[in-house]
C-alpha cells in the first residue's frame, strides 16, 4: 500500500490514547496536555509495569488495551556524559523500544502515532538554523551519535509505515527541553537541569565557586516541555506528512548565558569557571521552525519565566529528585 491521503482534524475526546513514557519529562507533559484537552481514556504504564524492550509484553499490551492513538515519548535519554559513556545502551535500548511499539501499533491498527525524537538527529555542522532537509546530509556529533542513529531509525520507520501500510503517522523532533519532571541526577541529566542543580547546591552549601564543562560558548535552543506538549497536540490535529517536524522556539542562547541566568534566579553570587578540557558538544543547534509555524503553532513560554517555574518545581520536589 502507498501513502494515503489523510486530512487531520480534531480527535474524538473519547478515543483511547496510549502515551508511552508517561512518567518522563516529555510523556508527563503530553499527558497533562491531553487531560487538559478533555481526553477521558488515557493509558500509561510505568517501566516496571511494562518493559517496552520486551517484545512479547508490548504486543500483549496492545492486544489487550487497543489504543486508537499513540504518542511514543518513551526513550533512554541522558546528557553528554551518559551518551558518551554508554553508547551501546542508548542505541540498543532505544531501537528496541521504538521497533516494538511501532510494530505492535501496526499489528493492531493504531490510527495516529506521533514519534518523538531529538534535534541531535541532524549533522554536527549543519547550516543554522537547521531545516528538516538537513537530515542525513553530514556527520553526527560523536558524543551522542548512537542515540541520534536510533532516533533517525524511528523517523525512517514512521516513513516506512506510511508507505507500506498507509497509516497517517508523523514524527516530531523537539529541541532541548526543560521543565517540571526533568532529570536532575548528577550523572544522567542534560545541561540545563544539571546547571540548575549545580548552582542551587552551591547556594545551599555556601560554596562560592561553580565549575562547568566546556567553554560556555556553544549556543542552544531551549523549549519548555509544556510548550512542546502543546505543539505535539497541535500537530496531531493539524499536520500530516512523511517528513519530521522541528519543534522549537526559533531562537537560542549560549550555555554561558544560561548559566548566568540560572545563577541569578537561584541567588548564586560566586565565581563560575569553565573546564575547557571537557567537550562542548555541537557548537550550535538552532532549529528552523518554519514548518511548525506554517502548521499554525509558535512557542508561548519565555525562557526566563520557564526557568523560574522549573527551579520552583525543583525546590518543591527536592526530597524526591535528589536521591
Amino acid at each position: 500500500m502507498t501513502d494515503v491521503t489523510f486530512e487531520p482534524g480534531p480527535l474524538d475526546r473519547s478515543d483511547r490514547v496510549y502515551i508511552a513514557g508517561h512518567r518522563g519529562l516529555v510523556g508527563s507533559a503530553v499527558q497533562r496536555k491531553f487531560e487538559a484537552e478533555g481526553f477521558s481514556d488515557i493509558v500509561g504504564r510505568t517501566s516496571a509495569e511494562l518493559d517496552l524492550k520486551d517484545r512479547g509484553a508490548v504486543f500483549d499490551f496492545f492486544a489487550r488495551e487497543r489504543p486508537k492513538h499513540v504518542v511514543l515519548a518513551a526513550a533512554k535519554v541522558g546528557g553528554i556524559l551518559a551518551n558518551n559513556t554508554y553508547p551501546h545502551d542508548f542505541l540498543s535500548e532505544n531501537l528496541q523500544i521504538q521497533v516494538n511499539v511501532m510494530d505492535a501499533a501496526v499489528e493492531h491498527g493504531v490510527e495516529r502515532l506521533v514519534f518523538l525524537g531529538s534535534s541531535c538527529i541532524y549533522p554536527k555542522m549543519a547550516d543554522q538554523p537547521i531545516h528538516e532537509d538537513a537530515l542525513l546530509t553530514g556527520h553526527l556529533e560523536p558524543t551522542n551519535d548512537a542515540y541520534a542513529i536510533a532516533k533517525i531509525a524511528g523517523i525512517l520507520q514512521v516513513q516506512a509505515v506510511r508507505r507500506q501500510h498507509g497509516l497517517p503517522w508523523i514524527s516530531a523532533m523537539p529541541t532541548n527541553l526543560y521543565g517540571p519532571g526533568d532529570n536532575f541526577s548528577p550523572k544522567g541529566s542534560h545541561v540545563l537541569p544539571a546547571l540548575i542543580r549545580r548552582y542551587d547546591e552551591a547556594v545551599k552549601n555556601g560554596v562560592d565557586r561553580v565549575e562547568n564543562w566546556g567553554t560556555g560558548t556553544p549556543r542552544r535552543e531551549f523549549l519548555h516541555v509544556d510548550d512542546m506538549a502543546a505543539a505535539v497536540f497541535h500537530l496531531i490535529e493539524h499536520y500530516d506528512g512523511p517528513d519530521q517536524v522541528n519543534v522549537g522556539t526559533g531562537s537560542d542562547v549560549t550555555i554561558r548565558e544560561i548559566a548566568e541566568t540560572i545563577a541569578k534566579v537561584v541567588g548564586f553570587e560566586g565565581e563560575t569557571v569553565w573546564d575547557t578540557s571537557k567537550p562542548d558538544g555541537t557548537p550550535q543547534k538552532l532549529l528552523d521552525v518554519s514548518k511548525l509555524a506554517e502548521a499554525g503553532w509558535t512557542a508561548q513560554i519565555g525562557l526566563e519565566d520557564g526557568l523560574r517555574s522549573t527551579i520552583d518545581w525543583f525546590h518543591e520536589n527536592a526530597d524526591s529528585i535528589r536521591q
